[in-house]
């Protein structure tokens, strides 16, 4: 039996009856299983969609958190990562980061450092998780990873194929996204708030200034085009 899938004018009504939205970005390497964690934390409801534009896969969820419903975006690379780096505007607006290695790969354990220095270069100040992926040998688990415990950030061990703690995981990532949004103003939404604001002005100096040359030259047209 085929399952039921959301509407767009459902999705529209959950975006209307929203508290809040957030961003939550995932960084790692190729084949980490990035994209397997997000389909196995939202199973059949959630809708990826290709953004071939921007080099990412969008998903949507909605959550609950202290009874208030939060859109959430979740932002994978979509094979951008393989280039070791990601566009700027991957991280703009970001409220958390979900940082993956594959614990079976020590290579995707030791560029976690290049992807942090990158992440913090671009948003010094939003909640950062650290996952070890595809513990399929529970003795992984004892391992430790200083990476995490150096830059003081949390650390889940977590099997997109089993499932284990992916819950718990993404969970976690929406609660901190949420605080984070709502108690943090970082020095770079400062300043990318400040651009923004740049852009406005000079967009409605431009547009009183062509209303001005309306009403000096009421008759006014443009020159036509040479044939």
């Amino acid at each position: 039996m085929a399952r039921d899938k959301a509407k767009p004018c459902e999705l529209d009504q959950e975006k209307y009856d929203a508290d809040d939205n957030v961003k939550i970005i995932c960084l790692g390497d190729s084949a980490v299983g990035k994209s397997k964690l997000m389909e196995r934390f939202l199973m059949d409801g959630f809708q990826p969609q290709q953004l071939s534009t921007y080099a990412l896969t969008l998903y949507k969820h909605t959550a609950t958190v202290d009874g208030k419903t939060v859109l959430v975006d979740f932002w994978d690379t979509a094979g951008q990562e393989r280039f070791q780096s990601m566009h700027a505007s991957y991280y703009h607006k970001a409220h958390a980061c979900i940082m993956v290695f594959d614990v079976q790969r020590k290579i995707t354990y030791r560029n976690l450092s290049t992807w942090y220095a990158e992440l913090r270069e671009f948003r010094p100040e939003i909640p950062c998780i650290v996952v070890a992926n595809k513990i399929d040998d529970m003795k992984m688990t004892q391992k430790s990873f200083n990476f995490a415990r150096k830059f003081s950030l949390p650390l889940y061990f977590v099997s997109a194929a089993d499932g284990t703690n992916v819950v718990k995981l993404f969970s976690d990532a929406i609660r901190l996204a949420v605080s984070y949004k709502q108690n943090s103003r970082d020095f770079m939404d400062e300043v990318l708030q400040e651009l923004e604001n740049i852009d406005l002005k000079r967009e409605e100096e431009e547009e009183e200034e062509e209303e001005m040359l309306d009403k000096e030259q009421p008759g006014r047209q443009q020159s036509p085009s040479p044939s």
